[in-house]
């Protein structure tokens, strides 16, 4: 099983599966078909451990995925990571790059 047929199923056991958390197999196993959206707000050097906030857009057959963690004051970010699935693509773009934005 794959990451669309998952949140297929899940959806169709009446699950919300917007903010589904993936089976860590599923997560591990499986890179998404296409990556549509990525940008990084790193402005220090690419040696740096930190977290830095970011937003992508990746796509899993039909479902999207927007996922990133949004900026603070600084480089570097303590806000959690969020994240989204929807079969809407521009939806997707929209969230991830508003919310890389703000």
């Amino acid at each position: 099983m794959n990451i669309s047929q998952w949140l297929d199923r899940k959806e169709s056991q009446g699950f919300d599966v917007s903010h589904a958390v993936l089976p860590t197999e599923l997560e591990r196993e499986e890179e998404p078909d296409e990556t549509i959206f990525f940008k990084e707000i790193r402005p220090c050097s690419i040696l740096c451990t930190g977290d830095h906030p970011f937003a992508t857009v990746e796509r899993f057959g039909r479902w999207y995925r927007s996922r990133g963690r949004e900026k603070e004051k600084g480089p570097h970010t303590g806000k959690p990571p969020w994240w989204f699935f929807t079969r809407d693509r521009d939806l997707a773009l929209q969230t991830a790059k508003s919310r890389i934005e703000k």
